[in-house]
Formats: C-alpha cells, sequence, structure tokens
C-alpha cells in the first residue's frame, strides 16, 4: 500500500517538474517585442526606407481569414516625397510573419 502512494507521489512529482519545463520552454519560443519590431524593419526596409517605428508589448489577439493569431501590433512610418506615411502592422508572435499590414491615415 505505501509502495503505491510512493509511486503515485513520484509519477505526480515528474510529471509537475516536466511541464514546468515544458512551459518555460514554449514561452522561450515566442518573439520578444524588440525582436518583432527588429524583423518587421528588416522586412519593410527591403522596399522603402524607413524612418520612424514603434510597438506595443503587449500580445493581441487577431483572426485572420478565418485563423487567429497571437501578435504584437506596431507601426512604421516612410517618407516619400517629404510627406510621411504611417503604416501599421500586425506581427505573429510564434513565427514573425507580418499578418496584416494597413495605411494609418493622419
Amino acid at each position: 500500500m505505501m509502495s503505491n502512494r510512493r509511486n503515485v507521489f513520484l509519477v505526480a512529482s515528474i510529471g509537475f517538474v516536466l511541464g514546468f519545463m515544458l512551459r518555460d520552454q514554449l514561452e522561450e519560443r515566442k518573439m520578444t517585442p524588440e525582436k518583432a519590431l527588429k524583423l518587421a524593419k528588416e522586412t519593410f526596409r527591403k522596399n522603402w526606407p524607413i524612418n520612424g517605428s514603434w510597438i506595443y508589448a503587449k500580445p493581441e489577439s487577431i483572426e485572420k481569414n478565418g485563423l487567429t493569431y497571437e501578435t504584437y501590433r506596431g507601426g512604421i512610418t516612410r517618407n516619400i516625397d517629404g510627406k510621411n506615411e504611417q503604416f501599421g502592422f500586425y506581427i505573429d508572435i510564434e513565427t514573425g510573419a507580418i499578418i496584416d499590414l494597413f495605411k494609418i491615415d493622419v
């Protein structure tokens, strides 16, 4: 009887520790806001010069084409012919893919 309790306790303890370690590893995979902004700027710079950028540090869930993504929302400013244009974007925390890009009218 005592052996069964000890085995149950041992298995439960091992499961708890493994679950805690796995959770930490999954959290480390997520992109930080700083890394997401750097990646977004690198992507946009391939097409046009950027003279400003920002990102919200709080993740947001968005739905696009029937799928839900955990994203960061950010923005960039570019200067074309002396005129600033602002664009917003959502970047996927898991993959770093730009999920949405939209012009911000000011």
